[in-house]
């Protein structure tokens, strides 16, 4: 979406509600806890599920726990609801000071949501991410779950579940799919899966496409891709400056609705205003 925009604001002042980009960083690297909470992400998410050998699972959520006790905060990936990790990770979670929620991975069901959500005290929220045939065909009401709090797109189990290519085409379905279920579900847009490598235009052509069909967030694997996501999930400078200048105009007419191109228009311009002032976007 974007052109440029200005400096990143102090770590975590993004909302989850609203992040572009989130972190994930391999619980088994505690070491590196501290420079991704430093570094651009919006949000950042400690991995003790696919980034970790079941072997070594407990010691790195026990490093994950540590952290989040003693003045770490961020998001934590836990094991999807089916595995023998799940209810020791819930556990060992709940209730930890730096604890900002859970992505659950894996999930199939609307219960797998309000499940962890329960365990979890009721008080830390769940985003969901879907990673099979299933999951998309689960969607809405996984969205709907009680607990949900964004729907997440898990692309390389996807397509390994499915035999789905990476095409743009064959990949439009499962993130329109979540799309539609979050606007029904009543949650933000949803986070798509991660681009592998730190080349711009990649991460420029597959963020873009992910903004084009409605997702409003992505997750990242390296520090290097944050600043391109952030810039390619912002709205453009030139965005900004027809939403102030209407917003400037629509007040100034003492908020007169002038016909029905009018309303649609308002809301376009103050969804833009009020992410351009989250994010640091000044208009061109």
């Amino acid at each position: 979406m974007s052109e440029s925009t200005t400096d990143h604001p102090t770590t975590h002042e993004v909302s989850a509600e609203i992040a572009r980009s989130w972190l994930l960083v391999a619980a088994t690297r505690p070491e590196s806890f501290d420079a991704a909470e430093r570094s651009r992400a919006d949000q950042i998410i400690l991995d003790v599920e696919d980034a970790v050998d079941p072997r070594l699972k407990p010691a790195a959520r026990d490093s994950v726990v540590e952290w989040l006790s003693n003045g770490g905060s961020g998001w934590v990936r836990i094991n999807d609801r089916a595995s023998d990790f799940w209810s020791d990770d819930v556990d060992a979670l709940a209730g930890l000071p730096g604890l900002r929620g859970v992505m659950l991975a894996k999930a199939e069901a609307a219960a797998h949501v309000s499940e962890t959500f329960d365990r979890l005290k009721g008080i830390t929220p769940v985003i969901a991410l879907v990673e099979s045939a299933l999951g998309i065909e689960e969607a809405v009401s996984i969205a709907r779950a009680r607990g949900a709090y964004r729907l997440a797109f898990g692309s390389g189990d996807y397509r390994r579940d499915t035999g789905t290519s990476a095409d743009d085409l064959a990949m439009a379905y499962p993130r329109s799919r979540l799309v539609i279920a979050s606007r029904v579900g009543n949650l933000p847009g949803p986070i798509d899966g991660p681009t592998v490598g730190t080349s711009h235009p990649v991460l420029r052509e597959q963020g873009g496409m992910a903004v084009s069909l409605g997702m409003t967030g992505k997750l990242c694997l390296d520090i290097e891709q944050l600043p391109i996501i952030n810039e390619v999930i912002s709205p453009t400078r030139s965005d900004v400056a027809w939403a102030r200048e209407f917003l400037n105009d629509f007040e100034a007419r003492g908020r007169v609705i002038r016909d029905g191109s009018d309303l649609p228009r308002l809301g376009r311009a103050q969804k833009i205003d009020k992410l351009a002032r989250a994010f640091g976007v000044e208009p061109a």
